[in-house]
């Protein structure tokens, strides 16, 4: 298959030109406009690498679309696929949450590791449009997250780790004010129950907190995943986490604590609702003050999977550099993460493409290719 007469969002420039695909890789980048008998004239429109996220609660939704109600898991894990797919994503890293509470307030019970099996049945059987990864949101204010992270083994495909503190009063809920928003918004829960919930955390907090802490990052460190910090706040916190072993930080909510990422070699995470909403839900800082100062090197979806391309267009309009910005959500997360074979277009490298429309005001996706196989 050839792809001609396209933009294409290279390393370092947009090049009008053709993309040679031989089965699942780019097998041949050529310069010029001319479209070869056989070949899709992509009528100018640009072409750019399949987008990779790396921590995106999405699917959630589908699993849980209405209070008690626990949808049909395969089911489930398609529709996820197909919307991730629809907006020229070809690579996730599916957060899953390890570390469970069963105490006053509110509960969570264990499921990742069925799920993150019943996703890799799944991928095994070429039933996915894309390819999983699975991620694992290490909640170090819990009662069960040792148990549950040594109930995965290398077969699990787990390649990212985050280290989670919703302790009540630090990192992203520093404000208790933003919490007790937050917990009764989405919990429904009352004022005794919001009150037994922050003091319970705050009691595992200071009982078992730096024990799973330490259990996470050796468990991580079996499995072979890169480890992450979520919501620092601090250099120190920061200073802290790259003793660990942390290589990314994950939506940083001060610039001391992306600042200092930066300086300590951490690429920094920032959310994609965050940039296109213009600010933070939970008050924290702004993704689009962090890209201005520097201080931005990765893009993920979080919440709302079509917010990724948007965003990283956004950052183009920011920072005036088409490649620049498309590399925050392509070339520097499969680089985080250790994927080599994708997030630029380069010879030898897995075809997975996205074609853009760029007349109208938003970008607009055409097509998707994952491993040459168009999927959207």
């Amino acid at each position: 298959m050839i792809l001609a007469n396209a933009d294409l969002v290279l390393p370092d420039r947009v090049m009008r030109g053709a993309i040679h695909i031989e089965g699942e890789q780019i097998a041949g980048i050529t310069e010029g406009g001319a479209v070869p008998p056989g070949a899709i004239d992509c009528g100018g429109d640009l072409l750019i690498p399949g987008l990779i996220e790396l921590h995106t609660d999405n699917l959630e939704r589908h699993i849980l679309p209405r209070p008690g109600v626990d949808w049909p898991h395969e089911t489930a894990i398609l529709a996820h696929d197909g919307e991730l797919a629809s907006v020229g994503i070809t690579t996730v890293f599916d957060a899953l949450r390890v570390g469970s509470i069963y105490g006053a307030g509110k509960g969570y019970a264990p499921y990742a590791r069925a799920l993150a099996e019943e996703i890799n049945a799944l991928t095994a059987r070429h039933a996915t449009r894309i390819s999983h990864f699975i991620h694992l949101r290490a909640e170090i204010c819990s009662e069960t997250l040792i148990e549950e992270m040594e109930a995965f083994g290398p077969d699990h495909r787990v390649r990212l780790v985050s280290l989670m503190d919703h302790t009540p009063g630090q990192r992203q809920f520093r404000d208790l004010k933003k919490l007790e928003e937050y917990e009764k918004g989405k919990h429904g829960m009352s004022d005794a129950q919001f009150a037994a919930h922050v003091a319970m955390l705050q009691e595992l907090s200071i009982r078992i907190g730096e024990k799973h802490e330490a259990a996470a990052v050796r468990i991580a460190q079996q499995l072979g995943a890169t480890l992450a910090s979520h919501d620092d706040t601090t250099a120190e916190q920061v200073v802290t986490g790259g003793g660990h072993g942390v290589r990314l930080a994950e939506f940083p909510t001060t610039v001391e604590a992306a600042q200092a990422s930066c300086d300590n070699g951490i690429k920094v995470i920032m959310g994609a609702p965050n940039l296109i909403r213009g600010g933070s839900h939970s008050g924290n800082v702004a993704a689009e003050e962090l890209a201005r100062a520097g201080l931005l090197d990765i893009l993920s979806s979080d919440y709302i999977p079509s917010s990724l391309m948007l965003a990283a267009f956004r950052l183009a309009a920011i920072w005036d550099d088409l490649p620049r910005a498309i590399a925050t959500v392509t070339a520097t997360p499969a680089d985080a993460t250790g994927l080599t074979d994708r997030g630029r277009i380069a010879e030898g490298l897995r075809a997975d493409l996205v074609r853009l429309d760029r007349t109208n005001r938003l970008p607009v996706t055409r097509a998707v290719w994952s491993k040459g196989r168009q999927v959207g």
